[in-house]
């Protein structure tokens, strides 16, 4: 008998930079087999689901330096949760975007983090070594803007989707693989 993992991804998106990226995330995982990912977009949320899922990995768009006000309104709202340690033991990863190559997603990331360990997750960071960091590097490189704690991705203010570079997108569907393998270790191991 095959066991199904479920990975929930729990975002919020403004302008649609961080749906497409969450979207990518979700094919990531969905790409490994056992494994199955559900986008929820903020504020649309199924909290059972969430309750039931093995793993959530928590998306928002970096605005004024943290997260945006319906994920801050989720993050709120999740201390229901928290009362019953519903989440205590889940795998929990986290992706942010802005338009800067920093615009302090470092805030973002620790903001999820905090929310993750709070619940008493295990967090999953990204695998990667940094890209774009040397002479021979490149914006093209996965994992560009070098980050460890999670997915960071740029995405052009002043352009749609087609202002995010496919570099970020396939470090998204890695990190959402990441996951998903991460969420069956655990779910093995645990």
């Amino acid at each position: 008998m095959t066991t199904t993992f479920n990975v929930a991804i729990v975002f919020a998106s403004g302008y649609g930079h961080t749906k497409a990226v969450a979207e990518a995330v979700a094919e990531g995982a969905n790409g490994v087999e056992g494994v199955t990912a559900t986008l929820y977009h903020l504020p649309d949320v199924d909290w059972d689901a969430l309750d039931q899922a093995d793993a959530i990995i928590f998306g928002s768009p970096t605005y004024m330096g943290n997260v945006s006000a319906p994920f801050a309104q989720f993050k709120d709202d999740s201390s229901k949760r928290w009362f019953s340690q519903a989440w205590k033991n889940k795998i929990a990863a986290g992706f942010t975007v802005s338009g800067s190559w920093s615009g302090d997603k470092n805030i973002t990331m620790t903001t999820l983090q905090i929310l993750a360990l709070q619940h008493g997750m295990v967090w999953v960071g990204l695998d990667l070594m940094p890209g774009n960091n040397s002479s021979a590097g490149s914006p093209d490189d996965l994992n560009n803007v070098g980050a460890t704690s999670g997915l960071f991705v740029q995405a052009n203010v002043d352009q749609g989707n087609e202002g995010i570079r496919e570099s970020s997108f396939a470090t998204a569907r890695h990190f959402g693989q990441r996951v998903a393998l991460a969420t069956q270790r655990w779910g093995k191991e645990g």
